[in-house]
C-alpha cells in the first residue's frame, strides 16, 4: 500500500427528512446565498423544504446552473454575493450544482486578476466561502470531496482546494425519487466510473481499498438496474444504496493508498466538452476501450476484476478477461448507456480535434504509469467507435 494522509471533515447527514438538518449547520449570523440549477427543486419539493429549514435565516438565491456548469453563468452570482454581503453558499442539486457552487465560493473572494486563471492556469486557491450541500443527484461525489470542474468556451478544466471542500452534505435518498431514468443512469454509470479508476490499476496489496471499491462495484451492478424496474423504481432503500455508493466512490477513501489512472475522465471530459455529450455517458463509452486498450498493463486488476466482482472463474486469462469487459460494457447498455462513439452520432472524423484538445489542456500522460500518451488516446478513441 502506497503512503497516505487522509482527512474528510465533511460532516454527512444521510437519511429521509434530514434536509431539516441545515437549520442547525449554518449559523443564523450568516447571509446564504442558494445556488441550485433549472428549478426542478421547485417543482418535487425540495426548495419547500429547504426554505422551510432557512426560516430563521437570511437568504437569497442564484438559480440557472448548467449540466457542465459554465464560467460566464457562475460569475454571475458575484455581484449577487457582493450586493448582499453574502457569506455562506447552500448548493442544492447534483454534481454540476456542487461544482459550480465550489467555484463561486472561490471567486467570491478570489484576489488575482482573472478568475479563470483559478482553472486554466490552477492559481491556489487562498480563500473561499463555506458552504453546504443538499444532494438531489447522486452521481459525482462532490457533495464531500474538494474537487470540481467548470467549462468556458469548449473547455473543461478540474480544480481542487481543500476550502471548497463542503463543511457538510445533506443525503436524502428520498429527493432522487424524481429524477428520470437518463439521471439515474448517468449517476450510477458516474459513481461506477469514479471506483473503476481507483481500483482498475495494478497491485499495491492494498486489500482494505479493493474490497470497499468491489464492494461498491457490485452494489452498483445489483441496484443501478432496480432504480429503473416499474416494480422497484420507488424503493428508498434501493435510492439510499444508490447514494451512498456515489459519495463513497469520490469521497477519497477508496482512492487513499492506491494508484490511479482517471484515463477516462480526462478523454471524457474533451467528449463532453467538444459535442456537449453528458458527462456519465461519455464515461460508458471510454472505459470500456480503456480496457481494452490498456489490458496488458492492468491484466493482473483486470483477472481480480472479473473474478471478485462479475464472479468469473472458467476459462483461460484471456476469456476471463474478454468476458468482463463485455459484462461491463452490458452493465452500461442495461442503464440505457451508450458503448460506442457511434451512438453518440460521432466517428474517426472526430478523432483528430479531440487529440489536439489533449494536447491542448496537457493531457499527454495519462494513466497510473503515465503511460497513456496522445497515440495510446488516440487508440483508446478509435477502439471505441
Amino acid at each position: 500500500m502506497l503512503t497516505f494522509s487522509f482527512h474528510n471533515p465533511t460532516r454527512i447527514h444521510f437519511g429521509e427528512e434530514t434536509i431539516k438538518t441545515i437549520a442547525d449547520e449554518i449559523p443564523v449570523s450568516a447571509k446564504v446565498l442558494i445556488v441550485f440549477g433549472g428549478g426542478s427543486i421547485k417543482k418535487n419539493g425540495i426548495y419547500d423544504q429547504v426554505v422551510a429549514a432557512l426560516s430563521a435565516h437570511d437568504f437569497v438565491e442564484f438559480s440557472g446552473i448548467e449540466p457542465n456548469p459554465q464560467y460566464d453563468t457562475l460569475m454571475k452570482s458575484l455581484d449577487i454575493i457582493r450586493r448582499h454581503e453574502v457569506d455562506y453558499l447552500l448548493a442544492v442539486g447534483g454534481g454540476s450544482v456542487v461544482d459550480g457552487t465550489k467555484f463561486i465560493a472561490a471567486a467570491a473572494l478570489y484576489e488575482g486578476e482573472e478568475h479563470w486563471d483559478i482553472l486554466a492556469k490552477q492559481q491556489s486557491i487562498k480563500r473561499a466561502l463555506p458552504m453546504g450541500v443538499v444532494l438531489t443527484l447522486p452521481a459525482t461525489g462532490s457533495e464531500s470531496n474538494a474537487g470540481g470542474v467548470v467549462t468556458r468556451d469548449g473547455n473543461k478544466l478540474p480544480f481542487f482546494s481543500p476550502l471548497v471542500r463542503p463543511q457538510f452534505a445533506v443525503l436524502d435518498p428520498a429527493t432522487s425519487l424524481s429524477l428520470s431514468d437518463r439521471q439515474i443512469g448517468n449517476g450510477v454509470i458516474d459513481a461506477f466510473v469514479h471506483t473503476m479508476e481507483q481500483y482498475l490499476t495494478y497491485n499495491v496489496n492494498a486489500k482494505v481499498q479493493e474490497r470497499f471499491s468491489e464492494g461498491l462495484l457490485q452494489t452498483l451492478i445489483e441496484e443501478g438496474p432496480r432504480a429503473l424496474a416499474a416494480e422497484s423504481k420507488d424503493d428508498i432503500d434501493v435510492r439510499a444504496n444508490i447514494m451512498w455508493s456515489a459519495t463513497m466512490a469520490l469521497n477519497g477513501l477508496i482512492g487513499a493508498g492506491v494508484p490511479q489512472d482517471w484515463t477516462t475522465h480526462m478523454i471524457g471530459h474533451e467528449l463532453t466538452a467538444a459535442h456537449g455529450i453528458d458527462h456519465a455517458r461519455t464515461l460508458s463509452i471510454v472505459l470500456p476501450a480503456v480496457m481494452k486498450i490498456r489490458r496488458e498493463s492492468k491484466r493482473g486488476k483486470l483477472m481480480q476484476y472479473a473474478e471478485r466482482v462479475w464472479n468469473i472463474t472458467h476459462g483461460d486469462e484471456e476469456y476471463r478477461i474478454d468476458r468482463a469487459i463485455e459484462l461491463t460494457e452490458e452493465f452500461f447498455t442495461h442503464m440505457g448507456m451508450p458503448t460506442r462513439l457511434s451512438q453518440v452520432a460521432l466517428d474517426s472524423r472526430h478523432i483528430d480535434n479531440l487529440v489536439d484538445k489533449l494536447q491542448q489542456h496537457g493531457m499527454v500522460k495519462l494513466g497510473e504509469h503515465r503511460e497513456v500518451t496522445l497515440e495510446v488516446s488516440r487508440q483508446i478513441l478509435e477502439a471505441a467507435l
